[in-house]
C-alpha cells in the first residue's frame, strides 16, 4: 500500500475513472463525435508501407474481434473476451460489481446470460460463466507483458458507449503503473494494485474488461481505467489520451484460482512507502541514493515488521515526513528504483508463503532482510 503523506499531497484537478459506463433512467445516449484513427507510432510499424500497416491491422481485427464480447447489466456495460471453450469469460469486476443480471452478447449476435464465478477486488478482475455453444467460443491468445516495450502499438478493441466492437489503436506509454484497488485494508486504507500498463489507445467508457493487444494478436492487457478532466453532458468521463489495463501476466496469474476458487490470495509485505523521491525529499532524509522505496510505515505484526524492517520515526525540516527508515534498493538481487516496481515484481512473482531478500539502505549500511510473505488481509 502507499503512503497519503500530506506532504506529498498535489493540487492537481484529475481523476482516475473506471472506464465502464453507467446507465441513467430515461437519459438519451449521449453523441458521440467520430473521429479518425490517429496514424500509428511504433517501431514494429512499417512505416514505409502504410498500406502493410493498413491491412496488419484489419487482419487483426479479423482474427481476434470474434473472441471479444460486451457485457451488459441492470446497472451499466463492459467489455469483455473469451478465455476458454468451458465458456469462461473476462471482464473487469467493477463492471459487474452488485449486477443482479448480467447478459453477455458474443459479435455472431448470440447472447447468453452470465455467471459470477469469481472476483478479484485486488485487481479488478471477475470471471464470468456463460452457456454458449462451441460455435461462439473463440478464445483468445494471451501474451507476455514482461516483453511489452513503451513505443510497441497496442490495440484496443470494446465497447465505448456502447458503440459494440469498437477497435482502437495507440502505443504503451509506460509500463509498472499502479492503481488504487477496491480491497480495502484493515485500518480502512486500500491496498494497491500494480504492473499497471499506460496507453494512449482511446479508451472510453464502456472498455472496461475489454482486451489489449500487442501487434500480433495477442491479449497483454485489460483495459481497466482513464485519467481525464473531461466529462460528457451526463457526468461520463472522456478519454484524455491517458489509459490504465492490468497485464495480462497479472490475470494469467489470478485467472485459474478464480475458476476453481472463486478467489484469489496476494502476498502481503506489510508496509506502506512513498510514490516516488523528490531531491528535497532525498535531502531531508539524509538518504545516500536517489531512488528505492523509503518505508513510511510497517504493519505491527507483519511479514516485514516480524523480519526487522524499519520504518521512519525521527522528525525532518518537513513536516510529517519521518526520517530514519530502511529504503529498499533490490528485491531478490533486482534493483528497485521505486515502490512501484517493488510491488509489481512481488505481485507478479511471489505468492503467500514465499520469500523475498530485500536489500535495504540503513543508513551508512546496505542489509539483506529475508521476508516471509503473508496474505492480504
Amino acid at each position: 500500500m502507499k503512503t497519503k503523506q500530506g506532504f506529498l499531497a498535489l493540487a492537481v484537478l484529475i481523476l482516475v475513472a473506471l472506464a465502464c459506463q453507467s446507465p441513467l433512467p430515461g437519459a438519451a445516449q449521449p453523441s458521440v463525435e467520430v473521429q479518425p484513427i490517429p496514424t500509428i507510432s511504433s517501431s514494429d510499424a512499417n512505416v514505409t508501407n502504410p498500406s502493410a500497416q493498413q491491412d496488419s491491422l484489419v487482419a487483426l481485427y479479423d482474427n481476434v474481434s470474434v473472441g471479444t464480447v460486451a457485457i451488459l447489466t441492470d446497472l451499466g456495460s463492459g467489455s469483455g473476451f473469451v478465455y476458454d471453450g468451458e465458456g469462461h469469460i473476462i471482464t473487469n469486476y467493477h463492471v459487474i460489481e452488485g449486477a443482479k443480471l448480467i447478459e453477455v452478447r458474443f459479435t455472431s449476435g448470440f447472447m447468453a446470460y452470465g455467471t459470477v464465478i469469481g472476483t478479484d477486488t485486488d485487481s479488478d478482475v471477475a470471471i464470468v460463466k456463460v452457456d454458449a455453444p462451441a460455435e461462439e467460443l473463440h478464445p483468445l491468445p494471451l501474451g507476455d507483458s514482461d516483453s511489452l516495450k513503451v513505443g510497441q502499438t497496442v490495440i484496443a478493441i470494446g465497447n465505448p458507449f456502447g458503440l459494440d466492437t469498437t477497435m482502437t489503436v495507440g502505443i504503451v506509454s509506460a509500463l509498472g503503473r499502479t492503481l488504487d484497488s477496491a480491497h480495502q485494508t484493515p485500518d480502512g486504507s486500500l491496498f494497491t494494485a500494480g504492473d499497471i500498463i499506460q496507453t494512449d489507445a482511446a479508451i472510453n467508457p464502456g472498455n472496461s474488461g475489454g482486451p489489449l493487444f500487442n501487434i500480433n494478436g495477442e491479449v497483454i492487457g485489460i483495459n481497466r481505467a482513464i485519467r481525464t478532466t473531461s466529462f460528457t453532458d451526463t457526468g461520463e468521463p472522456i478519454n484524455s489520451g491517458i489509459g490504465f489495463a492490468i497485464s495480462i501476466n497479472m490475470v494469467k496469474r489470478v485467472t485459474p484460482s478464480l475458476i476453481e476458487n472463486g478467489k484469489y490470495d496476494y502476498p502481503f509485505l506489510g508496509i506502506s512507502s512513498m510514490d516516488s523521491l523528490s531531491l528535497e525529499i532525498v535531502e531531508a532524509l539524509g538518504l545516500k541514493s536517489y531512488t528505492g522505496a523509503y518505508v513510511t510505515d510497517v504493519v505491527a505484526g507483519g511479514p516485514a515488521d516480524k523480519a526487522g524492517i524499519i520504518a521512519g520515526s525521527k522528525s525532518t525540516s518537513i513536516p510529517g515526513l519521518l526520517a530514519g527508515g530502511d529504503l529498499i534498493v533490490a528485491i531478490d538481487g533486482q534493483e528497485t528504483r521505486t515502490f512501484d516496481e517493488m510491488l509489481a515484481y512481488l505481485i507478479t512473482h511471489k505468492s503467500p508463503g514465499d520469500t523475498v531478500v530485500m536489500t535495504v539502505l540503513r543508513g551508512e549500511e546496505k542489509v539483506d532482510v529475508t521476508i516471509t510473505l503473508d496474505k492480504r488481509p
